[in-house]
Formats: structure tokens, C-alpha cells, sequence
């Protein structure tokens, strides 16, 4: 195996050669694509003297659910809120259970919790960190009121297989779509099939709004419920009170939550929306770049969706295979650092965290394909404005920290 990786003197001191793959400037993870549309949009804004939700919240919703093929779409705080108002519509309470997967988030699981619900955690497929509709199934009882796939790095889980199976059991079925804008399920926009789904709309997703997520239903009456849950549980249109056409009375009809969406971020919105296809297909040039310059290299192993989804690609996973790689995960992501080359990891599993470890009853080794598959992933960087040569550099720095420290 070789030694360390060699880095510039300047850095550390010493005298050793810089390393030939390292990148001049420091390529980040991630950085959101922002061009002058989303600034004007977000100044008109705030010259309007309406900043939260109103009437450009109202139009992004209008426009998001059209996107999705949805019937209706309720602009919210975060994906975590969305998740929590939909599971608190859908009726999950104390006593019941919710099965999801572990390879997620904190928020998913979180949210669950949050309800007074218990959340079942079931494995992954194997070869991907999409939950095992087998695995579901082999789950669920009379105490299931929901079960929510994780749609990881915007690859759709089996909707078809995973709704039969809610469906014996008389459970809904809630997506967590937070990586799944654009996805597609067998042709079939993710956000318009199922009960419901959540989307995020965080800095780092395919569009943001800054925070923000997004939940999109068929069922007029869940989404007139979650509608009303996101602001403090009032029966009317609150926002409206301000306005000519408002009325200084309201009503509270439920418990509700102060997860509103703000204009603020329905304005980026609205200019990212309209820019997704032109940065998706940016995306998919970048990921056909990476598939092309990672082939063939030992030792990595390049994500493969199933057939049946058409990925938003949101995160570019690959893994590195440690027969093949004498070294650690947690090294080669230090190596391509020194190279100047940024990375993550997505995600450290709930079961492999303190508090779900306790709270749950659960152990790193009790989901071993989620562990298995989370001990060797990388995420690569991937962004709209990424040039496709910064591919190659990746692909170059990655080739050559691998066959230093090849078994």
C-alpha cells in the first residue's frame, strides 16, 4: 500500500511534491444555482410590503402541484413540517406505528416521533438505500397507521409494491420525496401518485427556496387539513386578513403548528421552479459525465437506480468496495479533501445514532444492509453550475488515491 499523500510544502511544511491530481481552488459539495431572476423576484418582494404567506405563496403552490401532476400542493416551512402535518392529517397518534426506513435524515424519523407514534425501522435493498418493500411487508400489522418510503438521492422506491402493502393493512402511504423533484415512478411523476408526498426545498436540493418544502396530494380533504395545521390550526384563510377581500375574524378548529411557507421563499421559488428542467438537464450532464469517467475504476462502485424510476439524481452516491480498496471510506474522503475536493456522506443511518438507539431499542447491526451500504458511500460533488472538466478532476484525484492504497 502506499504512504501518505503527498501535499504541497506551503501547507504543512514539509517538503514533499504537491499532489498531481489537486485542484487550484477548493471544489465545494455543493452551491445553489442563483442567477438575477430569483434576486429581482425576491426585491419585488419585499418593495410589495407582503414577506409572508400571501398571495406569492398561493402561486407558487398553484404552479408546484401542475409540475407534479398533483391536484394540490401546501407550501410549508420545511420538508421535516410537511412530513409532521401530514402524518398528524393522516390520524398517526400514540399507539401507532409508522414503518420507515433507516437511511435517512434525522427529520424522518423525527417526525414520526413527534406524532406520539413509534417508528418501525425495516432494511434497506441490498444494492440500494431504498427501502425492502419485502422488508415492509414483513412488518406490518394491525398497529400500522403509515408507512413512508425515502425516495434516497431522488431514486423512486417501489410505490406500486409498497401501496398493496399499506393497503392490506389499511395503512396510508406518505412519501418522503425531500430528494425526489424531478422523479419519475414508472413514468409517473413522483408528487401526484400516492396520499401524499413531502418535498424539500432546502439550499442544497435540485431547487430551493432557501427553506421550504412543499406536501402534494390528490385528497382534497388532507390537504385542506394540512392547510389548515401549518397555521395554528384557523379554519380560514388567514393571510387574507390583511387584504381588502379579509376579515379581522377567524377561527381555531384544531391544534394546529406555525409551519407556514413565507413569500420571501415562494418567490425564489417561483423562478426556480421555472428554471428545474434547464438545471436538471445541467444535472444529467454532470451525471452522465461522472458514469463515463468512474467506469472501470476498482474498487468504485457507481449508484444504479432501479428500472422502473427515472432518478432526479440529486446526489451522485458511489461506494468503494473494501476488497478491492485497502483503506477506510472515512480516509479517501480525507485524501480527496487534501486535493481540494469536497464531499459528504448521506446519511449516517438513525439506527447508527445515540438517541434512536435508545429511544427505538435498536443496534447498528440489527439493518445490515443499510449499514453495509452507509460504511462505504461517498457523495460526490454535483451542482448546476459545476463545469463538466471539475468531473474529470474528481475522477482523476479519486483514480489515483484508489490505486495508491489498492489491496
Amino acid at each position: 500500500m502506499a504512504g501518505k499523500l503527498a501535499t504541497d510544502s506551503s501547507s504543512d511544511g514539509s517538503n514533499a511534491a504537491p499532489s498531481p491530481t489537486r485542484l487550484p481552488e477548493f471544489l465545494p459539495f455543493h452551491r445553489p444555482s442563483i442567477t438575477e431572476a430569483e434576486i429581482s423576484e425576491v426585491v419585488d418582494t419585499l418593495r410589495s410590503g407582503w414577506l409572508t404567506l400571501g398571495p406569492r405563496t398561493q402561486r407558487f403552490e398553484e404552479q408546484f402541484a401542475e409540475r407534479v401532476g398533483a391536484k394540490r400542493a401546501i407550501g410549508v416551512s420545511s420538508c421535516t413540517a410537511g412530513l409532521h402535518l401530514t402524518l398528524v392529517a393522516m390520524g398517526v397518534g400514540e399507539g401507532d406505528e409508522v414503518i420507515t426506513s433507516p437511511y435517512t435524515f434525522p427529520s424522518t424519523v423525527s417526525s414520526i416521533l413527534y406524532t406520539g407514534a413509534t417508528p418501525v425501522l425495516v432494511d434497506t435493498l441490498p444494492d440500494y438505500p431504498n427501502i425492502d418493500p419485502e422488508a415492509v411487508a414483513a412488518k406490518v400489522s394491525s398497529k400500522t397507521k403509515a408507512i413512508v418510503p425515502i425516495h434516497f438521492a431522488g431514486a423512486a422506491c417501489d410505490l406500486d409494491r409498497i401501496t398493496e402493502i399499506a393497503e392490506s393493512v389499511g395503512a396510508r402511504v406518505l412519501e418522503d420525496a425531500a430528494h425526489a423533484l424531478p422523479t419519475t415512478y414508472k413514468g409517473r411523476t413522483v408528487g401526484g401518485i400516492g396520499d401524499a408526498a413531502a418535498f424539500s426545498l432546502y439550499a442544497g436540493k435540485n431547487m430551493t427556496t432557501g427553506e421550504g418544502g412543499m406536501v402534494t396530494t390528490n385528497d382534497d380533504a388532507l390537504a385542506d387539513e394540512v392547510k389548515c395545521l401549518r397555521l395554528h390550526g384557523i379554519s380560514r384563510d388567514a393571510w387574507k386578513r390583511y387584504t381588502a377581500e379579509g376579515s379581522w375574524y377567524y377561527e381555531v378548529s384544531m391544534l394546529g403548528f406555525k409551519y407556514n411557507m413565507t413569500d420571501i421563499a415562494a418567490a425564489m421559488g417561483l423562478q426556480q421552479l421555472a428554471r428545474l428542467d434547464e438545471m436538471q438537464e445541467r444535472r444529467m450532464q454532470l451525471i452522465r459525465a461522472y458514469d463515463g469517467a468512474l467506469a472501470g475504476i476498482a474498487g468504485v462502485i457507481l449508484p444504479r437506480p432501479a428500472d422502473y424510476t427515472e432518478s432526479s439524481w440529486h446526489l451522485y452516491v458511489i461506494r468503494i468496495d473494501p476488497d478491492v480498496i485497502g483503506m477506510g471510506r472515512s480516509q479517501v474522503i480525507e485524501e480527496l479533501k487534501a486535493d481540494n475536493i469536497g464531499t459528504s456522506v448521506h446519511f449516517i443511518p438513525a439506527h447508527h445514532h445515540p438517541f434512536f438507539q435508545e429511544r427505538l431499542g435498536c443496534k447498528e447491526s440489527d439493518l445490515p444492509n443499510a449499514t453495509r451500504l452507509f460504511e462505504t458511500a461517498i457523495s460526490l460533488p454535483l451542482f448546476p453550475d459545476m463545469e463538466l472538466a471539475a468531473v474529470d478532476q474528481v475522477a482523476a484525484s479519486l483514480a489515483r488515491i484508489l490505486e495508491e492504497n489498492r489491496r
